[in-house]
């Protein structure tokens, strides 16, 4: 990023608030705006235009996906993601349907959860590993059926990858699996999103585990 992504943290408790805002101020392409604890607190930071809020779930008075449907009912539109101890389907959900464009989890390591909002500032969908399959289980729901044999369309190497990726894996785990760089993972990820023409990896994940499971449907039954 050529200009440093300005964010503004919204947790009520005060040690989350701090050592997010540690972490990614000691990060070069961060600015962090300020870390509040409410949305009275945050109204006056959205005047110096965030780039991302990162938002807690679990707040009170008002929770996370309540604080987002207010502010997007103002016309507030800024980009959010929400950072929770919660792995439950129903919140990830219902974070989704309020517009979130990720849901991390707050037992991620620090260099995950870091890597996680560049992604989402870069305009992708965002969901916590352990919450993938969960994510694939919704969207397969939601999404029409694609064409069979797409991944056909992939090489051997991205074919495995995508593998991984259905499986929640990071970038960083699909590097020590395969013995990659990261940067190489990186790199076959968004050729895989262009040959796929898809928008994000969790799309992808969830057309592999469609496309895998027809193909199991169709194979005949071994003697």
């Amino acid at each position: 990023m050529s200009e440093k992504l300005k964010v503004v943290l919204v947790d009520d408790q005060g040690l989350c608030r701090r050592g997010l805002g540690e972490l990614l101020a000691n990060c070069y392409d961060f600015t962090v705006l300020g870390a509040v604890g409410s949305i009275e607190e945050l109204r006056p930071l959205l005047a110096k235009k965030p780039d991302l809020l990162i938002v807690d779930l679990r707040m009170k008075p008002l929770d996370g996906i309540s604080l987002l449907q207010l502010l997007r009912s103002e016309g507030v539109l800024t980009p959010a993601v929400m950072l929770t101890m919660s792995d439950s389907e129903t919140d990830l959900t219902n974070a989704i349907r309020a517009g979130v464009r990720g849901y991390l989890l707050k037992d991620m390591a620090p260099d995950d959860v870091v890597d996680a909002i560049r992604r989402v500032a870069a305009g992708e969908l965002v969901v916590a590993p352990t919450m993938t399959m969960k994510m694939i289980d919704m969207l397969r729901g939601e999404q029409p059926e694609e064409p069979k044999n797409s991944l056909k369309l992939l090489t051997e190497r991205e074919r495995e990858i995508l593998q991984l990726l259905s499986r929640g894996e990071s970038n960083k785990a699909i590097a020590q699996t395969l013995k990659i760089s990261y940067d190489t993972v990186k790199q076959h990820v968004r050729h895989i999103l262009n040959k796929l023409n898809l928008s994000s990896r969790v799309k992808a994940a969830v057309l592999f585990t469609t496309e895998q499971n027809a193909l199991n449907k169709d194979d005949p039954p071994s003697c």
